[in-house]
Order: C-alpha cells, then sequence, then structure tokens
C-alpha cells in the first residue's frame, strides 16, 4: 500500500503563519526520511477562521521540495476553476522540473462559494454547469502546453493566441503554421517549461458525486475520495473501475486508481485517541456537514433518527466507527485491512494535524501510525505477494 500525508494545515488557535509553515515542513520531512509515498497539501482562500488555511499548494510542495529528496509532492487539490491554465501549466511544470519528476497534480472544482465567486466569477458554484465547463476547458488547455511543442485553442472561456496578434522579432525566426507569412499573426503559442515526467505528471481529481467520478475514469484521470463509509465508497469504487474498464477496454481491478483520505489518530489507548483529537476533529466535521448535512456519512439506504436540527447526531460515536482512524495501532491495522479486504484500496492518505490539534500530538500520532502501522500493513502485502 502507498501511503501519503494530507497536509490540510489549519489554524484554530491563531498561531503565527511562520509557525505553521514550520510544523508543516517538520511533517514534510519526517515522512520523507521514514518511507512515506507522499505528502499533499490543500487549497483554500479567505479562511479567516482558521479551519483550512493552505491558499497555494504548490508553494507549500516547492518549499518541502527544496526539504525532501524522495517523497512524492501532491496538491489535494489545485482549484484549477481559479487559476489561469497557462501559469497553472507552468508552475506544475517548474515544480516538476525542481523535484525531478516528484509532482502529483491533483485538480478539483472548488467546493465553498465564498472562494469561488471572488477568486475567480466564472467559477461561481450557483452554476455547477457552468463551472464543470470552466473546469474541463482549463485542464484541456493544462494538457496542451504540457504535450504540444505549439498549441492553439479556442473555447468559451480561453482564446490562445490571442485573437489577430502580430508577432514579428529579428531573434525570433518564422516556424511553418506558427506565425501566418504574409501578415504576422501569430497562429500558435509554446509554454515552458514541458514537465519532467512524460507525458505529464499523473493527475487525481478529488471527486465526491457519481457523475465526476465516471467523467474521471472516462477520461483517464485519477480519483481522490474522502469521508463516506466502506458500504458507501464500495459503490463509488465500483462506477469508477466500471468507468475506466469500459473507456480502456480491460478489465480494472477495483482500487486502481483510487486514493482515499481517512482522518487518523494513533495513540497508546482508544481513551486517549479520543480525548486529544476527538473534539477537534468533530469540530472540523460541524464545518464541513453546515453545508453537506451527515450524507456522506452514511451507509447506503441508512435511515437516521429525526432530530430538531441536522447536526443533533455529530459527535465522536457518531464518527468512529464510520470513517475515523482513530485509536489503537491494532485498532487503526484491523480498519485499514478492512478497507483493503472490501475496497482493494492500494493509495491512502491520513490527515492528523486538525484544527486545534497540538502539533507535538500530531507528531506523535504521524510516528506511531509510521511505527507500528505501517510495517504490519507492509507485512500482510507481501504476505499476500509472496502466496500469489
Amino acid at each position: 500500500m502507498n501511503f501519503g500525508y494530507f497536509c490540510n494545515t489549519t489554524n484554530w488557535n491563531k498561531k503565527s503563519y511562520t509557525q505553521l509553515l514550520e510544523e508543516a515542513r517538520e511533517i514534510a520531512i519526517y515522512c520523507d526520511l521514514n518511507n512515506w509515498n507522499s505528502i499533499w497539501f490543500t487549497e483554500h482562500h479567505f479562511n479567516h477562521e482558521g479551519m483550512e488555511v493552505c491558499t497555494n499548494p504548490l508553494m507549500m510542495c516547492t518549499d518541502a521540495a527544496a526539504r525532501t529528496n524522495q517523497i512524492r509532492l501532491g496538491q489535494a487539490c489545485n482549484v484549477i476553476t481559479f487559476h489561469n491554465p497557462i501559469r497553472l501549466a507552468e508552475d506544475i511544470a517548474t515544480l516538476d522540473q525542481m523535484s525531478k519528476g516528484r509532482v502529483e497534480v491533483g485538480i478539483g472544482r472548488g467546493v465553498y462559494g465564498r472562494e469561488a465567486v471572488h477568486m475567480n466569477k466564472e467559477a461561481d458554484l450557483k452554476d455547477q454547469a457552468k463551472n464543470f465547463r470552466l473546469f474541463s476547458e482549463t485542464l484541456e488547455i493544462m494538457k496542451k502546453a504540457w504535450t504540444e511543442d505549439f498549441f492553439s485553442h479556442k473555447g468559451e472561456f480561453y482564446n490562445y493566441p490571442s485573437d489577430n496578434f502580430v508577432w514579428q522579432h529579428d531573434m525570433s525566426p518564422p516556424i511553418d503554421g506558427v506565425v501566418e507569412e504574409t501578415t504576422n499573426v501569430l497562429k500558435k503559442i509554446s509554454v515552458l517549461p514541458k514537465p519532467y515526467q512524460q507525458p505529464h505528471p499523473p493527475i487525481s481529481q478529488v471527486v465526491d458525486g457519481e457523475r465526476s467520478i465516471q467523467w474521471a475514469a472516462e477520461n483517464g484521470i485519477k480519483t481522490i475520495m474522502w469521508i463516506p463509509t466502506v458500504k458507501a465508497l464500495k459503490k463509488r469504487f465500483e462506477i469508477y473501475r466500471d468507468a475506466k474498464s469500459k473507456t480502456e477496454n480491460r478489465d480494472v481491478p477495483l482500487g486502481e486508481g483510487i486514493s482515499l483520505v481517512r482522518d487518523m489518530f494513533v495513540a497508546e489507548t482508544m481513551e486517549e485517541a479520543k480525548k486529544m483529537a476527538g473534539e477537534h476533529i468533530v469540530n472540523y466535521m460541524r464545518w464541513v456537514c453546515h453545508w453537506r448535512g451527515l450524507g456522506n456519512h452514511m451507509d447506503p439506504d441508512e435511515k437516521l433518527p429525526e432530530t430538531k436540527n441536522k447536526l443533533d447526531l455529530l459527535n465522536y460515536e457518531f464518527l468512529h466507527g464510520r470513517n475515523l482512524l482513530f485509536g489503537t495501532p491494532d485498532y487503526v491495522v484491523s480498519k485499514i485491512k478492512e478497507l483493503q479486504q472490501e475496497l482493494n484500496l492500494q493509495n491512502l492518505q491520513v490527515w492528523s494535524n486538525f484544527p486545534g490539534v497540538k502539533h507535538e500530538d500530531s507528531m506523535r500520532s504521524i510516528k506511531l501510525f509510521t511505527e507500528e502501522v505501517m510495517p504490519k500493513i507492509n507485512a500482510l502485502d507481501a504476505n499476500i505477494q509472496r502466496a500469489s
């Protein structure tokens, strides 16, 4: 199994940003030195509350790249609807060159209206159809920028090159098809650098709904999922497998191309895990579920008792058995084994530095996971491979 750390930087306790960066660096360096496969940074904006305060995952990845040697550098995600596609393609390719091919490109459409409408009015989440068209076109341009020496694009949101732009320079010799011979109108542009990984770094989309899962599979994009129970995830995994199998005309194994994020806190006892981090993960889920309700935490066809308010049932006991890797090393190992057995899970990202959790407590949890969980899962994987 590939283990990644999901570093969703938060600041509920209002630390200095310098301290937050130092804490993120400590996590990245530790994971790199202890054979984690990847680390993932998030993108959120305007979050004065402190629940999510990492605005630029690419800069965080660049900082980590300079301090690490082997760990892969992911974004979960770049909200590509917020960005100019050419500039984003350049930045990602530059990081891939700097890190000698360690980039994992994460993409998404955005989930918070406060962010979307202020970062790019065209990305307003009130118009989901338009937001998706912007997302799709942005990704199309990024791929062109990475894979074509010279390209053009005419779309709903972007035109490259700009219409009727004249380019003539004595040190820029004409190239057939790039500049119109008689008028010097630019017909194609070239984006540099190209990525270190060819044709481009792996791309994963953060997905939730069934349509997004199917679209990612049909377009050769890996996926990142979060929150749902094992039973609810099973259907999502099957949708991805079936669509990918049909698109690629092969039998795709369940779990291929999917990464799952799980909230994790390992401690010496079950009670200690709850005491040190239970309140904090519940508080964070109140933030997430304010809009979504509890639907993402439910099994298929599950019925919850009616309550006065939609989050009255949200507490540690409600969450724990559904989707938390909270407890002793042995308990967490058992829950990961369940994910492997039911979903053939191959890529797991875990998060422990929740809003309000002390950094030293989070680091202790990460170290326990590294020393007492990962070896047991790796040993199990090795036994399975030998048996097969």
